[in-house]
C-alpha cells in the first residue's frame, strides 16, 4: 500500500483525509439531528447549544495544535505556520467544544445535561475520520512510534510503526458496545457523555505515549495533559457514572 491512498472519481483525484473527514461530519451531523428529536430542550435553545459547540471545537482544535507543537518555534516556522492553518486535534476540538456548551448553557440560561446527544455522533464522526488518517499516512502526523509487532505499518518512509489510528478505531468499536451495555441500568440524564468522555481521554492519554509527539512536561504531550486536567475535573463523576445499577 502506497500512502496517501488516493480515491478516484472519474478523473477527479481525492485526497483520503478530505474524503473521510467530509463523510465524518455529515454522517455525525445527520446522526446528531435524529438524536435531537429526543431531547428534552427547546429547539432554540438546543440550537444556540450547537452553534457555541462548534465555535468552541474550532477554537480548541487550533490552540490545542499550536500548544502540541511548540517545539516547531523557532526550528520550522514554516512547518508550524502550516499546522496551525490545516491541524486540528479531536481532543481539542473536543474539550473546546465541551467549552463552548457549558458557556452557551449558563448564557441562555440551560441547567440541564444535554450531552447525551451528542456521544454516538462523535463516536461515529471520530471513527469514520481516523480512516482517512490512516490512508492519508505521514503527513497526518497521527501515526505510532516504531515497532516490530506484525501489524506494523510502514507509511512511506521505511519505519514500521504502531498503526494507532486502527488502534482508535477499535477503541470506539468497543466503547459502542460498552455504552450499550451502560444503557441497560440506571443512569441520570448526561452520564452516558461523561462515560465516553472519560473513557476516550483516558485511552487518550495512554494511547499517545506511543505517539513521536513532544513531550515537554513530565514526559507528558499537550494532549495528554489536556485529557489528563479534564479527567481529574470529572473525578467525583466517575462513581456514578461506571457505576451499574438495575431501574
Amino acid at each position: 500500500m502506497t500512502f496517501p491512498v488516493y480515491f478516484w472519481l472519474g478523473s477527479l483525484r481525492i485526497h483520503p483525509h478530505i474524503l473521510f473527514e467530509s463523510l465524518a461530519y455529515a454522517i455525525a451531523f445527520r446522526l446528531l439531528l435524529c438524536n435531537i428529536r429526543k431531547d428534552a430542550i427547546a429547539p432554540r435553545q438546543r440550537s444556540s447549544v450547537m452553534v457555541g459547540g462548534m465555535l468552541g471545537a474550532l477554537i480548541g482544535a487550533k490552540v490545542l495544535v499550536a500548544l502540541q507543537h511548540l517545539d516547531l518555534v523557532g526550528q520550522n516556522l514554516q512547518e508550524l505556520a502550516l499546522l496551525l492553518l490545516q491541524g486540528k486535534t479531536v481532543i481539542g476540538a473536543l474539550l473546546g467544544g465541551l467549552i463552548g456548551v457549558e458557556i452557551t448553557k449558563k448564557i441562555i440560561g440551560v441547567r440541564q445535561s444535554t450531552g447525551d446527544v451528542f456521544v454516538y455522533p462523535l463516536i461515529i464522526g471520530t471513527a469514520i475520520g481516523r480512516i482517512g488518517c490512516f490512508l492519508t499516512g505521514l503527513s497526518d502526523r497521527t501515526y505510532g512510534i516504531a515497532t516490530t509487532l506484525p501489524w506494523s505499518v510502514d507509511f512511506g518512509d521505511g519505519i514500521s510503526r504502531h498503526p494507532t489510528q486502527l488502534y482508535e478505531i477499535l477503541f470506539f468499536i468497543c466503547l459502542i458496545f460498552l455504552l450499550n451495555f451502560r444503557r441497560r441500568y440506571q443512569y441520570r440524564n448526561g452520564d452516558l457523555f461523561k462515560f465516553y468522555l472519560i473513557s476516550y481521554l483516558s485511552f487518550r492519554f495512554f494511547i499517545d505515549f506511543i505517539k513521536p509527539d513532544f513531550h515537554p512536561l513530565l514526559g507528558l504531550s499537550a494532549i495528554q495533559i489536556a485529557c489528563l486536567c479534564t479527567i481529574i475535573y470529572y473525578l467525583p463523576s466517575i462513581p456514578q457514572v461506571f457505576q451499574m445499577r438495575d431501574t
